[in-house]
């Protein structure tokens, strides 16, 4: 069902009236209405449309979906896109929330493509701020607009806490490394879908505060200015969060390839260890005549030149850290 609501003079008036009283409220003197519409059909959207004279254009790009974020601009009305966004910790995927609004001077509809989008979070966002619905549409947008920048900041945290727990693991004395391969292009794939949704943001949110524009007054400046200082935080830390995903994949490459060289010592130092014995039990089991040619000399002999060279390279391998 669509959620609706009437502030008059800044006050909350009525709510969950229906979409054809929007006219009638709207009448009033000094009243803004907002409008919620979860999953609408073309019929609910063509209502509200009639009711407030939003472009056909505007219409069919909240019907259809999957736009970027971006703010256009139409005769009487505006239309935001934009994107709530959720990380799920434990696989590391990122979610998003398409939300569409339509801007005018007295109303503000809201389009959802699901329930996902916590429109409940959004009215205790207004309720808290009762103070600044008295400056008009302008207000609700801001609540809207520092509730999903918000989130995206608060994603960006929850990303910035997984990729230090990354790091733990890449340093870890025991290898981790299909773990931490696996890991760094989950957490990747997030940043890279964030930055899609937060990046565009900045240019929104900027041509909102535009004076030409007027949707925002002079006393709603400060606040716009705040969402668009997290918009540039987030986009900021977003792309030094993907650089610092590749800076972890390319060091898990290089701690593997030392990691290999360190064996690849070990396996050859080893071998010239066993070497020696070989060697010399195969000099020593000629069927030739040699000092010591079957006498108990000839064995003591052997075994000596055995354990003392292979003493000798165990104590120079050693000294040379390759064992």
């Amino acid at each position: 069902m669509p959620r609706t609501r009437c502030y008059r003079g800044g006050a909350l008036t009525d709510e969950d009236f229906p979409l054809e009283d929007v006219s009638e409220h709207l009448a009033e003197e000094s009243s803004i209405v907002w409008i919620d519409l979860c999953a609408p059909d073309l019929g609910e959207l063509q209502l509200v449309a009639d009711e407030l004279g939003l472009h056909k254009l505007a219409v069919e790009d909240a019907a259809h979906g999957h736009q970027r974020p971006k703010l256009d601009r139409y005769s009487g009305h505006d239309f935001l896109s934009a994107y709530a966004v959720h990380l799920d910790v434990a696989s590391g995927q990122l979610t998003t929330d398409e939300l569409a609004a339509f801007i005018t001077p007295s109303a503000l509809v809201t389009v959802r493509r699901d329930e996902a989008f916590s429109i409940d979070g959004l009215l205790s966002r207004w309720d808290d701020d009762v103070d600044l619905t008295t400056f008009g549409v302008g207000a609700l947008l801001h609540g809207l607009l520092d509730f999903v920048v918000d989130g995206h900041f608060e994603t960006v945290e929850s990303l910035d806490d997984q990729i230090e727990l990354l790091e733990d693991l890449l340093f870890d004395d025991r290898p981790h490394d299909q773990a931490v391969q696996r890991r760094s292009f989950e957490l990747r794939k997030s940043l890279v879908q964030l930055r899609r949704v937060v990046l565009p943001m900045r240019e929104v949110v900027n041509t909102l505060m535009r004076r030409d524009i007027g949707l925002v007054s002079d006393e709603l400046m400060p606040y716009y200015q705040d969402v668009y200082d997290h918009v540039l935080r987030a986009t900021e830390w977003t792309e030094s969060l993907r650089d610092l995903v590749n800076t972890i994949l390319e060091t898990n490459l290089t701690i593997q390839g030392n990691r290999l060289n360190i064996i690849t010592k070990k396996v050859t130092s080893w071998a010239a260890i066993i070497a020696v014995p070989t060697a010399i039990t195969g000099f020593y089991g000629q069927n030739l005549p040699y000092p010591g040619f079957a006498h108990r000399t000839g064995l003591l002999t052997s075994s000596v030149l055995i354990v003392a060279l292979s003493v000798a390279l165990y104590v120079a391998f050693k000294r040379k850290d390759w064992l």
